[in-house]
């Protein structure tokens, strides 16, 4: 590989380093002496220096299974997307102990897909365009960058827009993941000033945009954003093409080898692995624009946002500068502070940012709620280095004129241990130069972006202690004055963070939290290894994991609703995610019964979510799209509306000749990760597409929308904000009912033949129905007799009719389907009222050779077990799917 520092002019930069490379962590006491123009040219300044540093070397073993198992990680990241996309923060106190400058390996990441591989030795030979409203349209090498034009250094802090979300989560549910208040860093990045690239491309007249384009090829396609070409040509804006990072040349997770850094602004703009500069009339287009990093009215619901664009396309709704934002590191979260024997003052400590550049100028902390505050002490670090007038790691430090604030800050206070004792809780806030301050209390938005209410950490005196709380824990770690009080019933949004209104001495919250349901039997001790696992990954005796702990499911095989190969397909897995996404409650408190032990630390470590495999991503075709034992992901293709709740998803294989390989009656699983969220939702699901067509997989789902009284379908209202191109997570074939054909079935692996079929359903309920009816019907040697009773509310309502009605004609001597509504128009023809006992005793009578299958809603379900079971058909004769 062509080594970077060779192309640079960097002995400034080797003598700092060698000067400075014992120095102890950032940030440095301060020294109000300390620190002129001429000292910095003398090497005498003290300026924050990186941390010591240590490139990880193994890549972990939850990334191996994954696109970036080429990218060795740091494992004290708390992962917060699960095992991909790799989302991470630092540990608070680890990231705040290391100082003013963050390492790269705790610096925090936002990651939308895999990482881009690229090889130390194609470096030099990285190539970004700049094009769009220019007059000299360009394309420049990483080489050319560093060697034709003036290369700074500047330390600049970055933010994740969702830092501190999970406190709104815990309000209501965001389309976010939950950062802790870990979501910042700060680092020292040399490039080149993106004004300088952007100015020798000579911008028309008309050009008021920038927009970046990354080479991450995500599912929407690559990410990309914009901001105004005037803020990139006012150099106090300091927006900039970076290539190192604290010395060293950028890392995978950070953007190897080039990203944009724009200071002040939202991480979401710094675009990583850059590709692109396209100069525009107008902003980006793309879609992580346009729907992420968005702030929207507060009122605006998740359902409304997905079901109005509108909302998306407004500008005034993007995010670009950060909001004023504080929080406490010290004390720690569970922190306990001894009454006895200790000291009597007790230094809290902190970070505090702004936007766009401006100063924080105060930071206050209250112990009663607000109603008196103390001033704290503020240390700006970034400042050391506005009297160097040199050059640090191959760039000269570009600060001495500019009087923007790029960097966090450090706040401290001496709190008398007494006045601790004494209270309920600390809260603090800072306010820049503008007097923009952090507000008392949340504004909730879809998104949960740029959230920054007072930080408050709760206090409770147990013995001889304090014990302190923060709001939250990243991800899905427990722990938290919020969870605590949310788990209790408190009202989070009532503006006395969910205590109780009313007298001061009495409003506080009851502490009795919810009970969760057990999956554990308390008797098991059993310690249970990888390789023993591994041999109970067949049909024989199948053991799953959920939540690192073990089950068997041989003595459940039959019985299983989903049939016996929902078990087999999960067998030596950790199919945590699907159960807990499926599974009810009572399913859940049956599980003791086949608990049988723990994994062990290294079983754990070494079990990793099953690899998704993108529908075009072999090399070889497949014949088949559906894999039981790991998802396979398909893209949206287009999406048909067939009446006000009801659409039919039609999705791309990975070639024009694949089918997806789904026995008739039989299902499969529908996993979504949105693009911002990346929280799994997981159903399943019957096409209604033949299973022999190849090329496409058509899916009907009828949508479940939020009423004033009634919480909507999770999944359908997830499915229906899908945007086109959207991948999309299938995994399966799952179900306990095969049809073979000519009137033989599979019943859990069981053959059994049938003479006719009774097939009782309602509204989407007709998915699985309409699949057996139709290769009965397609069959003309297929005997099979076949009744459907279908019940719906309106005719609008009836799915697949005019299918249904044509696959009767000309099959009347074996075929008749029955329609029912309860809202039946004038001149209605067909059967009216609910499928119940009676319906069922006129067209269903008793029959040996008939088997009974029904699909529909849980209080139809429940209606017909009953009927049937009053007419005497044996449980063997009827099948739920």
């Amino acid at each position: 590989m062509e080594d970077l520092s060779s192309l640079q002019h960097d002995k400034h930069s080797r003598t700092i380093v060698e000067k400075h490379q014992q120095l102890p962590p950032t940030p440095p006491s301060s020294d109000d002496n300390a620190s002129t123009s001429s000292d910095c040219q003398t090497n005498d300044v003290e300026i924050p220096m990186p941390p010591p540093t240590r490139v990880p070397a193994q890549v972990l073993d939850q990334d191996k299974k994954t696109p970036d198992a080429h990218v060795p990680r740091d494992p004290r990241l708390i992962r917060l997307t699960g095992v991909h996309p790799f989302n991470v923060e630092s540990p608070l106190s680890a990231l705040f102990n290391e100082g003013f400058l963050t390492s790269p390996e705790l610096f925090y990441v936002r990651n939308h897909g895999a990482v881009p591989e690229v090889h130390d030795k194609d470096i030099p030979d990285w190539e970004f365009s700049i094009e769009g409203l220019v007059e000299r349209p360009m394309t420049i090498t990483l080489r050319q960058l560093i060697v034709e034009y003036e290369q700074i250094t500047c330390p600049i802090t970055l933010v994740c827009a969702g830092n501190r979300r999970k406190e709104q989560n815990q309000v209501r549910k965001s389309k976010g993941f939950s950062w802790g208040a870990a979501g910042v860093s700060t680092a020292l990045f040399t490039g080149v000033a993106m004004a300088d690239v952007i100015r020798e491309a000579r911008p028309r007249r008309r050009a008021r945009f920038v927009c970046m384009e990354g080479a991450d090829n995500l599912p929407n396609g690559f990410y990309g954003t914009s901001v105004k070409l005037n803020w990139v040509m006012d150099p106090n804006k300091g927006m900039m093409l970076a290539y190192k990072m604290n010395g060293e040349p950028l890392r995978p997770d950070h953007g190897k080898p080039l990203r944009a850094v724009i200071p002040g602004q939202i991480g979401g703009r710094s675009v990583k692995w850059l590709k692109k500069l396209i100069v525009r009339e107008a902003p980006s287009d793309n879609w992580y624009h346009i729907y992420d990093n968005r702030v929207l009215p507060t009122m605006i619901s998740p359902e409304e946002s997905a079901n109005n664009p509108k909302w998306w396309i407004d500008d005034r709704y993007a995010i670009y500068d950060l909001s004023t934002n504080s929080a406490t590191v010290y004390p720690a979260h569970e922190e306990k502070l001894s009454l006895v024997g200790g000291t009597e003052k007790y230094v809290a400590k902190g970070y505090a940012y702004g936007g766009g550049g401006r100063r924080i100028t105060r930071v206050e902390l209250s112990l009663d709620k607000g109603k008196s505050w103390r001033l704290a002490n503020v240390e700006y670090p970034e400042d050391k280095y506005r009297d160097c007038d040199r050059h640090l790691f191959g760039g000269r430090l570009d600060m001495s004129w500019r009087e923007s604030c790029f960097c966090w800050c450090f706040w401290s206070l001496d709190i008398p241990v007494a006045d601790l004792a004494n209270a309920k809780d600390l809260l603090v806030r800072a306010m820049d130069e503008s007097m923009n301050i952090q507000p008392r209390d949340m504004y909730w938005s879809v998104l949960g972006m740029m959230n920054n209410p007072w930080f408050r950490v709760t206090i409770s005196q147990e013995g001889d202690f304090l014990r302190f709380e923060h709001p939250t824990q990243p991800a899905m770690m427990p722990g938290g004055w919020m969870e605590r009080v949310r788990k209790a019933g408190g009202n989070l949004a009532n503006g006395y963070w969910g205590e109780k209104l009313g007298d001061e001495q009495t409003n506080e919250i009851v502490l009795e939290v919810a009970k969760e349901v057990s999956m554990k039997r308390d008797d098991v001790n059993r310690t249970i290894a990888i390789d023993e696992l591994r041999k109970h990954d067949d049909e024989n005796d199948p053991w799953f994991v959920v939540n690192g702990e073990v089950y068997s499911g041989t003595s459940f095989m039959k019985e299983h609703p989903g049939g016996a190969q929902s078990i087999i397909s999960a067998a030596g897995l950790d199919t945590t995610d699907e159960f807990m996404a499926i599974h009810s409650e009572t399913a859940k408190s049956m599980m003791p019964g086949y608990h049988i032990g723990t994994l062990d630390a290294t079983a754990q470590k070494t079990l990793s979510e099953p690899e998704t495999h993108p529908a075009n991503a072999s090399n070889e075709p497949e014949p088949t799209f559906l894999r039981p034992r790991a998802w396979t992901t398909a893209p949206l293709h287009s999406k048909k509306i067939i009446n006000s709740d009801t659409r039919i998803f039609t999705f791309r294989l990975a070639h024009e000749n694949q089918t997806v390989g789904l026995p008739i009656g039989q299902h499969l699983m529908i996993r979504l990760r949105d693009p911002v969220t990346r929280e799994a939702i997981i159903r399943s699901y019957t096409p209604i597409s033949d299973p022999e067509k190849p090329g496409f997989l058509d899916v009907l789902v009828k949508i479940y929308f939020d009423t004033s009284t009634v919480k909507g379908g999770k999944m359908s209202q997830a499915m229906d904000a899908l945007p086109i191109g959207h991948g999309v997570d299938f995994k399966g074939p799952i179900g306990r009912f095969e049809y073979l054909g000519r009137g033989l079935c599979a019943i859990n692996g069981t053959e059994k033949k049938v003479r006719k079929f009774a097939m009782i359903c309602a509204g989407s309920g007709i998915t699985p129905i309409f699949q057996v009816f139709r290769a009965v019907m397609s069959d003309e040697a297929d005997s099979t007799a076949c009744k459907v009773l279908n019940g719906n509310r309106m005719v609008e309502d009836i799915l697949c009719k005019e299918d249904l009605d044509t696959l009767v004609k000309g099959n009347e001597e074996r075929a008749e389907v029955l329609y029912t509504l309860t809202k039946a128009p004038e001149g209605w023809k067909g059967l009216r009222g609910r499928i119940g006992g009676e319906l069922v005793r006129r067209h269903c009578a008793r029959d040996e050779g008939t088997l009974v299958l029904v699909c529909g809603p849980e209080a139809l379900e429940k209606a017909i077990r009953v009927a049937l079971r009053e007419q005497g058909w044996p449980d063997e004769q009827v099948l739920f799917f």
